[in-house]
Parts: structure tokens; C-alpha cells; sequence
């Protein structure tokens, strides 16, 4: 008899737990720590966290890009009850809507019992990941291949990508207004694309690269055919297949948004299965985790919003970027629709003094084999939950606001750590943009090991902590 794979899952994780009981503090240097979020799990809890785990992996085998995650996303909230958001909404409280900004940003919402200028609960993230996009005119054929020309859209190892599966990705807008949704490399049965690299057997005049040059950026070109047309022509025989499959020309492409990803699914790593290797973790791992956290909120006391915005990782531009006025027009709206006529500027500007926001992103997470690039007594560890950033250098929340978040976590059990870059580094996501406009922001993740590469990874007690974080921030009535 086949058990199911959660049971083989839980049993696997139950029996580690036995043979090999984790010690508090046990690291390398000796020096006292946190201890391990797995810990306090008793077995039901474990199979909670191994359920969310299956769910967030089928999920992201699908939500490649903010476009596909936006679409994955309207199917999930769809299923919960929540609807769009249009002119006629009904926005009494419990009333669940969603709101999509250009196809590549999505807000969700559930209306609160307070009156909206009391504030609202956000959860931000983001939704893009670093990839691969194609240039304008990216045919082009060379040495009897055909290949794209690509830019990187986000920091990126180059050499991470080359003999890598590759999927092609994205859609190509008509000038008639008509879309062409492509899709190739991420289905077991179909082709996928890649960039070779050299073989150590020619590469000697390449030794030489430091790391950051080993592929250069225009060295990011994938094959995609190999086949020549009657006229001898591969790249030829490349836009006679665009033609019949997707009914588009060349210059089509200079209106499209395609973009290589990796294609691989996906997958548990280690015999306890307790980690997970999946492309786009940031911060996709963050969105997923509001977006199921406002599905759990019945009728809130301010209304929950889960703000989910594109662009992050080239700088928060453009209008579905965080810097767009979009969450704050959204709001406003909102305020609008409430209150008619009597709306004013102060309302809006009261609620915004009023809301309170989680800004949600992973962050490198200490690695095993080269644990001194952090400073160990605040170097956040996979396993351990959640991680208040305490970057310093202005990026911390203020101190009473930090305190108010803490009491909730601590109140929901939820595992956390705290995180500090060593030296001068600092970092921030979307937190400091929303605090721009006088909201209450504190930022906080879970750490991940290979951030920005093909296969990033995290661990599943810490994405289910970060989901029950988000749970107790929406519902904390103090």
C-alpha cells in the first residue's frame, strides 16, 4: 500500500527529530543562539508545515514571473471568495476584493470593521525575480546557430545561467491590441533552451576571469535552433516557426515581455526533506505567504491589504514599481468610495499616518561553508523562523514600533531572530517607499541560502512562520 507523501514526509522529519534532537545554540564556535522553529512543533504542527510547503512549491512551479504569479494569484483568491474590485463593490466589512495594476501588480483586500482612515494593515512584497529578458530584436545567428540576445533584469551571478535548462516565458503584444501567451520549457515535453559554456578542455585564455566576468553579460545568449531553412538561413528557420506557431513577425518582438527562467521544478532537499530548492524565492516566498495569510482573515478590525508590486529588483521603478503612487491612489479610492462627498486630502493623509506595514523579503540566510561573512550573534539561520531586520544606518524601524510587532509574534508562537549585515552594509526593499508616506513600517523575512541564483534555497518551518507572522499582524487589535 502507496502511503501519502506528506505521511512518508512527517514520519521522516519525526524520526530525525528523535535520532538527532537538536541542541540550542549548538554552533560551530560554541557560542549560545536561537533555537531551531522545529523544535517546539509537535507532529500536528509539522504536517501543517509540510502541507503549506506542497502547496507553496505547486505554486511557484507555475508563478515564474509577476505576470504568472499575478494569475496564479487571481485563481487562489478566486477560490477563497474574493472578487475584483469595481465601481460597484460592496465594501462592507468582510467584504474580500482584489485589485490588479497593469497586469503586474495585484492588491487584496479585506475590509475591515473600523472606518478606513482608522489605517489599514499592509503586508508588502514583492513579486519579480532576477532573470534573463530579451532585448528588442534579440534574433540574431552565428557560427550556424541561431540565438536571443538577452539583458539580465536584476544582480546576477552570470556564470549561475549558462548549461542550465532554460524556459522561455512571457507574452508579445499586437499592435491590433490582440496578446500572444508563450510558454516553452516548463512542460516535461517541451524543448528547453540553454547557454553553453565552455569545456575545461579549450577554456585556457578564460582562467584568468574573476568571478563576476567569468561570462560577461553579452555572453548570456541561449541557442535556441540549429536547423537552417531552404535558404540555408537557422535564423530564417526561427521566424518561419514564430510565424505558424504564434502568428507574429520580427518586429513583434519589439513589443513583447519574454523572459528565460530556469526550468526546473521545484524540489525537497535532504534526506529530512525539511528544505526546499525553488527559483524566484525572492521574493515570491514573501508574497505567497501574505496572500494565503489575508485568505485566513475573516472580518478584521482596520481593513488588511496584501500589497504585492513588481519591479523590486531594478529599483522599484516604473508604475507597477513601489515608487508608483498606485497603493496610495488605491487607497485613497477606498477613503473615497467610504465616505462621497465629504472626502478630503486630510482623510487620506490621516489613514496613511494611521496604517501600519509589515515589508516582507528574504535575506541571505548563514551559510554553512563560509559563515564569516556574517557577524554570528545576529546572522540569521535557515530553520530558525522569522528574521527582524535591524540593518541600522536608518533602515530600522523605530524602537516602540518594533516592540509592538514583537508582541504579537511572540503572543503566536512564531519562531524569530534577528539579522544585521555585518560592517556597514545595509539593505532595504519597498519598506522605505511606503515609509515616505508617514506610514508605520518595519521589515522582516526569513533568511535564504543562494539568493539571486537559478535554485534558491529556504526552509519549510521558516516560510510556515512567516505565513503565521502574517496572520498575527493582520489580527493584533492592540
Amino acid at each position: 500500500m502507496i502511503m501519502n507523501i506528506r505521511l512518508v514526509y512527517l514520519l521522516i522529519l519525526t524520526s530525525f527529530a528523535w535520532i538527532a534532537p537538536p541542541t540550542v545554540g549548538a554552533h560551530e564556535d560554541g557560542d549560545a543562539g536561537p533555537q531551531s522553529a522545529w523544535v517546539s512543533l509537535s507532529a500536528s504542527e509539522r504536517g501543517e508545515v509540510l502541507a503549506f510547503a506542497e502547496d507553496y512549491k505547486d505554486f511557484m512551479s507555475r508563478a515564474k514571473t509577476e505576470v504568472s504569479f499575478v494569475k496564479e494569484a487571481v485563481k487562489v483568491a478566486r477560490e477563497a471568495g474574493f472578487r475584483e474590485l469595481t465601481d460597484g463593490s460592496d465594501l462592507r466589512p468582510g467584504g474580500r476584493f482584489y485589485d490588479i495594476n497593469r497586469d503586474r501588480t495585484i492588491t487584496l483586500i479585506v475590509v475591515g470593521s473600523n472606518d478606513f482612515t482608522d489605517g489599514f494593515r499592509v503586508v508588502g512584497a514583492h513579486i519579480d525575480s532576477p532573470r534573463l529578458e530579451l532585448k528588442g530584436r534579440p534574433l540574431y545567428e552565428k557560427e550556424g546557430f541561431a540565438l536571443f540576445q538577452t539583458y539580465p533584469h536584476g544582480r546576477i551571478k552570470n556564470y549561475q545561467w549558462v548549461n542550465l535548462p532554460l524556459a522561455l516565458v512571457g507574452h508579445i503584444d499586437r499592435k491590433d491590441g490582440s496578446r500572444v501567451e508563450v510558454s516553452i520549457g516548463l512542460d516535461p515535453h517541451d524543448p528547453i533552451f540553454i547557454i553553453p559554456d565552455l569545456s575545461p578542455h579549450v577554456d585556457h585564455d578564460m582562467r584568468e576571469r574573476k568571478n563576476r566576468d567569468v561570462i560577461g553579460d553579452e555572453e548570456l545568449d541561449p541557442i535556441i535552433a540549429s536547423l537552417p531553412a531552404e535558404n540555408n538561413s537557422v535564423s530564417d528557420a526561427v521566424m518561419e516557426f514564430l510565424r505558424s506557431e504564434y502568428s507574429i513577425e520580427e518586429d513583434d518582438l519589439v513589443s513583447a515581455e519574454l523572459s528565460l527562467v530556469p526550468a526546473m521544478l521545484p524540489r525537497d532537499v535532504g534526506f529530512d526533506r525539511s528544505l526546499m530548492a525553488v527559483y524566484g524565492q525572492d521574493d515570491k516566498l514573501s508574497s505567497y505567504a501574505a496572500l494565503r495569510a489575508l485568505i485566513e482573515q475573516g472580518t478584521p478590525k482596520n481593513t488588511a491589504l496584501a500589497f504585492l508590486v513588481d519591479n523590486e529588483e531594478v529599483g522599484n521603478v516604473n508604475n507597477t514599481g513601489a515608487k508608483s503612487t498606485y497603493l496610495v491612489d488605491l487607497m485613497s479610492e477606498l477613503i473615497y468610495r467610504q465616505r462621497g462627498d465629504a472626502y478630503s486630502d486630510y482623510d487620506l493623509r490621516r489613514a496613511l499616518r494611521s496604517t501600519k506595514v509589515v515589508s516582507a523579503d528574504v535575506n541571505p540566510g548563514i551559510h554553512p561553508t563560509w559563515p564569516k561573512v556574517w557577524e554570528a550573534g545576529n546572522a540569521p539561520r535557515l530553520g530558525h523562523g522569522v528574521n527582524l531586520k535591524l540593518y541600522g544606518s536608518g533602515f530600522n524601524a523605530n524602537s516602540e514600533f518594533i516592540a509592538w510587532n514583537r508582541a504579537y509574534l511572540d503572543d503566536a508562537g512564531v519562531a524569530r531572530q534577528t539579522t544585521t549585515y555585518k560592517g556597514t552594509l545595509s539593505g532595504g526593499t519597498i519598506g522605505n517607499l511606503l515609509s515616505k508616506d508617514n506610514m508605520e513600517v518595519i521589515d522582516y523575512g526569513v533568511p535564504v541560502l543562494s539568493i539571486h541564483s537559478t535554485y534558491a534555497v529556504s526552509s519549510n518551518v521558516d516560510v510556515h512562520m512567516l505565513y503565521r507572522a502574517m496572520i498575527a499582524f493582520y489580527r493584533y487589535k492592540n
